[in-house]
């Protein structure tokens, strides 16, 4: 029932209670009726009637003192002052919602969810303000973690103790692609957040949040661990194998410790699953093991630097499986390999499926960058992959991650050869030479690669292809011509799938599609 509601009904239950006293000292009570003592405490407690249940107050009786509130200044002084004055109103109190809260929390997006500015295609125009988060204290000499979206951009960055002590914190280093940012303010003998392991948890155990939701800072929450090593769908944060809770996680709660029954820091609370921009039972966090690596980085140089292959990667299917002659869909199949690359200098090939890393199995192919982005550039590694249906092992020497690598692009312009007649191959792709000016534009070499005009083979329709793709490879055999993409989809022959390598935008993937009797 809303506040508003109750507070109307108050007068009138006085009024009632009133007259109800009224009544009885009208009816002739007598002086031993009038007198009789109002019930007292029992002398002993009542016994609990609930046991088993998790109790988790001396955790944060214990640990509580080492999270501490974060409040970062985006522009001018004034103006995020005057905004952190008072709680922002959400859309259902007749705020404008996210406009007044101006802290990037809400990562992952549900089906008709909107990006919010500062995100991976947005432009970077972030509103202006103060971002509200949390953060946890990692040394008594002041240095404390919290999410790199709560403080990136900020001016000052402002820090109160559970003690109410207030500091402005140094931003020593931020790291976009863990989400972890290394403060520093001037004090000592603070209490100090111990230290997990992330790598120890299982799906179902307990774990608590501390945080401060909507600015309602020490707010306690629970729950349980739901999965561990969740990829994040977006590109953004490829390097980070999320655990994932049911813990109830707001805007606010970005950078809070994520805490094991012992009390130790597990991960740090970055993002949310969300189609309404609240709570929907799925949270969430960064595990430790990476913050830690990423803090030891910052500290020292105040970036983080990472372990680079060289691959473009794409998961594994049913008919990928079937394709390659692979028992099940386990790995990650190569579908590009850079130039000069360690992969390259490895030996590795296209539509190789890479099965483990240093002997850490690779299910999906989104276990591959956690693994890989997590050694240092220079670290050797044992891979073991499968190729031609056999198993081989290979070693590679790390290159350094480039965050720069942008993607490149083309479209279909003039001067281009007529398309190829219909039903010239069995997937019914009707094919179109590549310009030399379209070539350039999508960074491929002379002779490279097969324009998709029309698509009229339904198998190839189901498969996801469509106009404008670009086919560089069937199977494994380059292609550079129609002619060549026709004679490749041929010799496949009928009801055989086949994997074909397709540039569209940026990224190059695999597409298996399965021809059918003509």
């Amino acid at each position: 029932m809303p506040a508003i509601k109750l507070a109307s009904l108050r007068p009138l239950l006085l009024t009632t209670a009133l007259a109800v006293a009224g009544v009885g000292a009208c009816s002739g009570q007598n002086a031993a009726n009038a007198q009789t003592p109002l019930a007292t405490q029992p002398s002993t407690p009542a016994p609990e009637l609930v046991a088993g249940l998790p109790d988790f107050t001396r955790l944060v009786d214990q640990v509580g003192p080492a999270v501490v509130s974060v409040q970062a200044e985006l522009g001018g002084r004034s103006q995020a002052m005057a905004q952190a004055r008072g709680m922002p109103q959400m859309p259902e109190d007749g705020g404008e919602g996210d406009e007044q809260i101006p802290e990037f929390f809400r990562r992952f997006f549900g089906p008709g969810m909107t990006p919010m500015p500062g995100m991976p295609g947005m432009p970077d125009a972030r509103p202006r303000g103060t971002s509200l988060g949390t953060g946890f204290i990692i040394s008594a000499d002041g240095y404390l973690l919290t999410n790199h979206h709560v403080v990136d951009g900020a001016d000052t960055v402002r820090i109160k103790l559970s003690d109410r002590r207030e500091f402005t914190a140094k931003v020593v280093g931020s790291d976009p692609q863990s989400d972890v940012a290394l403060l520093k303010i001037d004090a000592k003998g603070l209490p100090v957040m111990r230290i997990g392991n992330s790598d120890a948890l299982k799906p179902g155990q307990w774990v608590v949040a501390i945080g401060s939701p909507f600015g309602l800072d020490h707010s306690v929450t629970a729950g349980i661990v739901s999965a561990v090593g969740r990829a994040n769908p977006g590109a953004d944060q490829r390097y980070v194998p999320f655990i994932q809770t049911d813990v109830a996680i707001n805007r606010g709660n970005s950078g809070g410790p994520l805490l094991d029954t012992r009390g130790q820091v597990v991960g740090i609370n970055s993002q949310i699953f969300s189609n309404s921009g609240g709570y929907m039972g799925v949270s969430f966090a960064i595990p430790i093991d990476v913050a830690m690596n990423a803090v030891q980085q910052l500290k020292a140089t105040g970036k983080v630097t990472r372990g680079q292959l060289g691959v473009q990667i794409q998961g594994m299917d049913r008919d990928a499986a079937s394709a390659l002659g692979l028992a099940d869909a386990n790995g990650a199949l190569v579908a590009t390999i850079e130039p000069g690359s360690a992969a390259e200098r490895a030996g590795l090939q296209r539509q190789d499926v890479i099965r483990s890393v240093n002997g850490q199995r690779v299910y999906e192919s989104s276990d591959l960058p956690p693994i890989i982005g997590a050694m240092a550039p220079g670290s050797r590694v044992t891979l073991e992959v499968i190729r031609d249906g056999k198993p081989r092992t290979l070693t590679a020497t790390l290159g350094a991650l480039d965050e720069s690598v942008a993607a490149a692009g083309g479209e279909a312009g003039s001067g281009q050869k007529p398309a190829a007649p219909a039903q010239a191959n069995p997937l019914g792709i009707i094919g179109q030479e590549l310009t030399a000016q379209q070539r350039s534009g999508m960074g491929l070499q002379p002779k490279e690669g097969v324009l998709i005009a029309r698509v009229e083979g339904q198998a190839a329709r189901e498969a996801g292809l469509q106009r404008g793709d670009v086919v560089l490879a069937v199977g494994r055999h380059d292609v550079g011509s129609v002619d060549a993409l026709d004679a490749q989809l041929r010799a496949v022959g009928a009801n055989k799938p086949v994997m074909l390598l397709v540039r569209r935008g940026g990224g190059t993937r695999y597409v298996t599609v399965t021809p059918v009797e003509r």
